[in-house]
């Protein structure tokens, strides 16, 4: 048998425009296995298949409108002065939920984080704040004094002043607004008592700090759609977290739960070729843009639904380290031989040990799910699903 001389290899798969109601399940099978006859290439055991969130949502029918957003908020806060604090800064992740939430209630306390929002998106630079003599994590300022300290600052991809995009969104809601800069949440507390807190990855701790501080009451995010109103879609788990804009008025929802679309697949991949691959659903990948400092994952999770053979994290060792340590000596087909009979010999866990070090420990989902998110991209490329091959290989395969 001649030695394999490619490992990883990622493909973006084609598809049609998915619509609501349609068998998503048959379709992924589908186009998976024509890509496969058209392109030459075989399916093999442990290949990696996964949706992007976005069809999965669109098939599900998972839409709320602006109308929607506002009755639930009204609901839940009674409708008056609301503290809407640490949003991300985004038309298309924040700006509808943000209408939703304006037309839901009386008055707005926006409170934004600075320099930057959660996941990186800069409001004003550190040098700028090191200039001014703030210090961000005390400081507590308001409209006039950001705007006389650091004036207008647009966002460098975008080009969009946040501050007054979101302040003109809100007044054009009929909802008046107060916009202030600040970093410990219970900064809100001296304007409002009632707040939802908009920020993603640490919206417990933010709960938590605002109700031990006195508020009344406190939503997240992912407490707001988290059932139907007037029919509407919803997300159990997340609500609004994960949600993107659709339209002008309407927002597409995170996928709800689909831990049966991925297991559909896998058996039906299982019935036609008899090879035993995973499945997942992917959004956001987890990575940092060192150009822009935005940190890629405005998603609650990375994957919102897997098989169960992508639980956990790799298991690797690193060649770079046995080369230059335990067979420092050895080089050529000498030196293969070591690297290889070491692989074959490795522990089931290998943490905390030397020769793993420098390998990266974050759970498959999150790892695979990025390579995806950056293969199927976030335009026009038309391949929503994405096929990687080889993934679980190793040097000795």
């Amino acid at each position: 048998m001649s030695e394999r001389r490619v490992g990883t290899v990622s493909r973006g798969i084609r598809c049609p425009i998915i619509r609501q109601g349609d068998d998503l399940a048959d379709i992924v099978t589908t186009a998976v296995l024509e890509a496969a006859e058209a392109e030459g290439f075989a399916m093999r055991d442990r290949d990696v298949i996964a949706i992007t969130e976005s069809v999965v949502a669109r098939s599900q029918g998972n839409y709320c409108t602006v109308d929607d957003i506002a009755a639930d908020v009204k609901a839940k806060t009674g409708g008056e002065t609301v503290g809407v604090i640490f949003p991300i800064l985004s038309r298309n992740r924040f700006a509808i939920c943000l209408r939703g939430i304006a037309k839901g209630v009386k008055k707005i306390v926006l409170m934004l984080s600075y320099p930057s929002d959660e996941v990186g998106n800069c409001l004003v630079s550190l040098d700028k704040i090191d200039e001014a003599g703030i210090n961000p994590y005390s400081d507590v300022l308001s409209l006039e004094k950001y705007r006389e300290l650091f004036g207008e600052n647009k966002h460098e991809f975008t080009g969009v002043d946040y501050v007054a995009y979101y302040g003109d969104l809100i007044r054009e809601c009929g909802c008046d607004v107060e916009i202030v800069f600040a970093n410990q949440a219970k900064a809100i507390l001296d304007y409002t008592k009632v707040v939802i807190n908009c920020d993603i990855h640490t919206r417990a701790r933010t709960k938590r700090i605002l109700l031990a501080g006195g508020a009344e009451k406190v939503l997240s995010l992912d407490e707001i759609m988290n059932a139907p109103v007037n029919g509407s879609g919803y997300n159990s788990r997340y609500g609004l977290l994960g949600s993107n804009k659709a339209t002008e008025d309407q927002v597409k929802l995170f996928p709800n739960e689909c831990k049966d679309l991925v297991l559909t697949i896998q058996k039906n991949i299982l019935d036609k070729t008899g090879k035993h691959v995973e499945v997942m659903v992917y959004g956001d990948g987890a990575f940092k843009d060192p150009q822009g400092k935005i940190w890629e994952l405005a998603d609650p999770v990375v994957s919102p639904a897997f098989t169960d053979g992508l639980i956990g994290t790799p298991n690797e060792l690193k060649l770079k380290y046995l080369a230059d340590n335990d067979f420092a000596d050895l080089s050529g087909e000498a030196l293969k031989n070591a690297i290889s009979e070491s692989i074959r010999a490795k522990d089931a866990n290998l943490v905390g040990k030397m020769a793993s070090e420098g390998t990266t420990p974050r759970q498959l989902t999150d790892l695979i799910g990025s390579l995806c998110d950056l293969t199927s991209g976030s335009g026009d490329k038309g391949t929503p699903v994405v096929l990687v091959q080889g993934y679980f290989d190793n040097y000795t395969n």
